[in-house]
């Protein structure tokens, strides 16, 4: 049995992996999917890494997965607590020494997303959750949080990827993200080659089973 922690995006919570979380469980996993505190404006990334920890208190055999955003945190997360695995949803890789904010010019996202475009989808339906049943989408959004902005000004504080096997997982129907450039950025920033599965931005909530199936078939590896 593993423990996967599950690491929310920006302006998202631990309920956006309900629906993976009963996948998981009934494959006979443990899950722990913690609310970041980024709804305090003063909150760091070691702030979010602590929260994480606290979840996951004694527990060990531990795949942490990181979604958009989150993946700032799940890897000082599986730095400290000395992972099995660490695994980035549609993440957000980060380099050692870079801010959150300046993370979108330094890596092109930007310009891949007014290239491909998704900048100028506005609507949160289409670019988020275009592939998740409405009521659900609804749902999401009347849950979304403020995102801190200590967490976006803080310098990534690790000075190396840590010594954790990582997989990356492109979303290939994602509208924010483009998929071509997590491609390319997976090659580039961990030097792998990326796992895709098919669904939106937010294929927790549209594909919960197929994205519970990929996860755990990472434990035979």
């Amino acid at each position: 049995m593993a423990t996967f922690v599950l690491i929310h995006g920006g302006g998202d919570s631990g309920w956006a992996w309900h629906l993976l979380e009963a996948q998981l469980r009934s494959r006979g996993h443990e899950t722990v999917a913690p609310d970041l505190p980024s709804d305090q404006p003063t909150a760091g990334l070691g702030d979010y890494a602590d929260a994480v920890a606290e979840a996951v208190g004694e527990r060990r055999n531990l795949v942490i997965v990181g979604h958009s955003y989150g993946a700032f945190t799940a890897p000082l997360v599986a730095d400290r607590l000395g992972a099995d695995a660490l695994v980035l949803l549609a993440g957000m890789i980060p380099a050692p020494g870079e801010r959150p904010d300046d993370w979108w010019e330094s890596t092109g996202c930007n310009k891949a997303r007014d290239a491909a475009g998704l900048s100028a989808i506005e609507d949160p339906f289409e670019s988020f959750y275009h592939d998740v049943p409405r009521e659900l989408a609804e749902e999401a959004l009347r849950r979304e949080r403020e995102e801190s902005p200590g967490a976006g000004g803080e310098p990534w504080p690790l000075t190396a990827w840590p010594d954790v096997p990582t997989k990356f997982i492109v979303c290939k129907d994602d509208r924010f993200f483009p998929p071509e450039f997590f491609r390319a950025l997976a090659r580039e920033r961990l030097g792998v080659t990326p796992d895709e599965i098919s669904g939106s931005h937010c294929v927790a909530l549209s594909r919960p089973q197929e994205l519970a199936t990929l996860l755990v078939s990472y434990l035979q590896g």
